[in-house]
Order: C-alpha cells, then structure tokens, then sequence
C-alpha cells in the first residue's frame, strides 16, 4: 500500500502541479466466495475484500470543472458534470464522473464541488476482480469525505451500483461495491440482496491452515458487451412465468411445476439461481457450524451450475477448476460474471505449489497464454489512507 499511495501522490502532483492533494482514500478489489448472478435476482451472495486496491489522490480546485487523470493515461480528462450526460467522455473516466453526477445530484449545493483527482490501482483489469467497483468505491469515499456528504457505506455502493447502471451501461447488481466498501479482514460479507443487510462471517482461513488461490485466466470479459444482459433476461422472464418478482422467492418445487411454460434455456437459468442461493445459505452455515475445510464441495457445485445452466464459463475457467481439484484442491470454481476471468482454489497451505504448478501446466498443454496467479487475502474495504 505504501508504495500506491507514493505513486498515487506523485502522480498528482506531476498531473496538477505541485500542491500536495487533500487525502488519499482507496478501495479494494473483490472476489466472490459464492454465490454467483444471484445479486440482481434479490437472493445472497459471500464475496470478500481482496489484497489489491484502487488508490485515489484527490483536491478540491475551486471550480465546477473535473480533471482526472490516472497512471494508465497520460492525458488528463477535464469535464464538468454536464458531459457525463452527453457520453462523449473517455469510457474510464465515466466511471469517476458518473460517481461525482450521482452525489451531486442528490446532494445539491451552491458552492463548486470541482475536484482534481489521479488514479492508480494494482487490482487486474478485465479479470472479474471488480476494478470496476474498487474505483468506483474509492472516489465514492473520496467524495463522501470531501464533500462532507455523510453518506452510509450502503448509500455509497448504490451510488457505484447506479454508476454502472446508469451511467456505463453494465447491469450489474450490488454485490461487488458492497464488498469494496464493506469488506473486513479475514471476512466475508454476507449480503441480502433485496434487503441490502450485512453480515461479516469470519472465515478463519489462516487458523484451518487454508489458502484461496486466485487464478486470472487473462482471458478479458465486459459485463457491457457480453452475455451477462441475455442472462439476466432469462432470470427476469423465469420470475415472470413463475408470476415472482424475483427469483430469490422461488422454490426448486416452483420451478418444476412451471417446467412446461419455461423452454429449456430459461428453466436452467433459473434452476441455477435456485440452486445457487441455497448453496450461499449452507455455506454461511458451514463456517459458523463446521468450519472452512467443509465448504470445498459446494464450490465446485457452484461452478458445475455455473457451467452447465448458466452456461458462463469458458475452457480456461474449466481447466482452472478441473486441474486445481486435480491437484488436490478442497473445492474450486470460477469467480465473477463469466465468459473470462478469474478462477478461486480452496487449498490447503501446503499445495499451494502443487495447485499453482499443475495448473500452469494444464494450461500450455491446452495452449492458452500462462496465467497470472496469487493467494488472496480477505482484506478491509474502502477507507482515508492519508
């Protein structure tokens, strides 16, 4: 983090003069214990807080104008509220534009809010870590702050979760900023979707002797453009039939009597969700009862779901989860929207080399490109580091 924060303000003052920025704040990544497309259905997700974070420097300027600027980029996006409205901003920048659009519309004041903020993260890109949601997150708090808004740590991940809906253009429901912002050490956050309470399940990795590999296919994915609209779709039209308003309230019976007036497609979607809000439930009670050595066989549930009714993975994902079980892995599957992305691992601390290498090695005799791999680390959300 040290060295975030240093690149961070650097990057600030090589951006906007020398002025120091008036804090730091930062948010991070995520990745989903369980409990996968289950969020906009209204039912319960497991993710946690990971050890890579997006860092914001950032100032008020005294005007009604926005520059960011971010280590990825060497211009800086000057923009006043009114573009973001007008989609002609860089596709990154919304992002951090459409987060200052929302507080500032619902919280009016008459004096500028302009802002000078540079951005830089060491959470990957494209990989279903939910970048996406750490930026959005770590501006939120940044805002918040600056602003003296006063904003729950709810309010704040509804604020990233209309930025995507909204403003980007990705259906998402609000899962992944809800464990960005309220992630805890060694933690998961259990989320109601629908409710939007919480509560932090400790894991107890670290005590089991347990570790949760994180495998990044390198393989991109955009919630945008991808199938991830089409299956939230499936899920709408299922509720529909099923005459629900979400699938959070159907039944494996309610499903099955309304088999005839569901194609096939749609009736696995939904069995899916079903199914997979029932495995978040036993696997919050396996923590609390039994402890984290007995949850590995509902992770690999998950994915078999994942794969052959919501029909989201992808070769990669599959060799990820097939060679780590191989290896001896306690559990595994694929994490985040699909169609690309990261894989987890549930192993003992000991195979960690055997987990790492038998998967490196399944994927040049397949040909894929090496994957990038790391023990992750539950960690706490979004928060002022300076």
């Amino acid at each position: 983090m040290t060295t975030l924060i240093e690149k961070a303000q650097a990057g600030f003052a090589q951006r906007f003069g020398d002025s120091a920025p008036d804090g730091v704040w930062s948010a991070p990544g995520r990745a989903n214990l369980i409990g996968e497309h289950t969020d906009y259905n209204g039912g319960f997700v497991l993710p946690f807080a990971i050890d890579r974070r997006t860092v914001v420097a950032a100032r008020l300027n005294g005007s009604s104008t926005y520059r960011v600027g971010s280590h990825m980029f060497d211009d800086v996006v000057t923009a006043t509220i009114a573009d973001v409205a007008a989609g002609s901003l860089p596709r990154w920048s919304t992002y951090v534009l459409g987060v200052a659009s929302i507080l500032d519309a619902d919280s009016p004041s008459d004096r500028p809010r302009g802002v000078d903020l540079f951005v830089t993260s060491d959470v990957p890109l494209g990989a279903g870590l939910s970048s996406s949601a750490a930026l959005e997150s770590a501006v939120a708090v940044a805002l918040n702050d600056l602003w003296h808004l006063g904003r729950t740590e709810t309010e704040l991940a509804q604020v990233g979760q209309r930025t995507e809906n909204t403003i980007v253009g990705a259906p998402t429901g609000i899962m992944d900023q809800s464990a960005s912002i309220k992630g805890r050490a060694d933690s998961v956050i259990f989320l109601d979707c629908r409710s939007l309470e919480t509560e932090v399940v400790p894991l107890g990795f670290a005590e089991a002797g347990l570790a949760l590999l994180i495998v990044d296919t390198r393989e991109e994915h955009s919630h945008a453009t991808n199938g991830y609209a089409a299956r939230r779709a499936s899920c709408e039209l299922a509720a529909k039939t099923l005459g629900i308003d979400l699938l959070r309230d159907a039944t494996m019976t309610d499903l099955i009597a309304a088999k005839g007036k569901l194609d096939d497609e749609t009736f696995r979607r939904a069995r899916h969700v079903i199914t997979e809000d029932a495995r978040v439930l036993e696997t919050v009670r396996l923590l609390r009862d039994e402890g984290p050595k007995s949850i590995g066989p509902l992770l690999t549930e998950s994915h078999n779901s994942l794969r052959d009714d919501f029909e989201v993975t992808t070769d990669r994902l599959n060799t990820v989860v097939e060679a780590s079980l191989s290896a001896g892995a306690l559990g595994a599957r694929m994490t985040g929207g699909g169609f690309g992305g990261c894989a987890i691992a549930l192993i003992e601390e000991p195979e960690i080399d055997a987990v790492t290498d038998a998967v490196r090695l399944a994927f040049s005799d397949k040909g894929f490109s090496e994957p990038t791999i790391f023990v992750a680390v539950p960690s706490d959300g979004a928060r002022r580091d300076v």
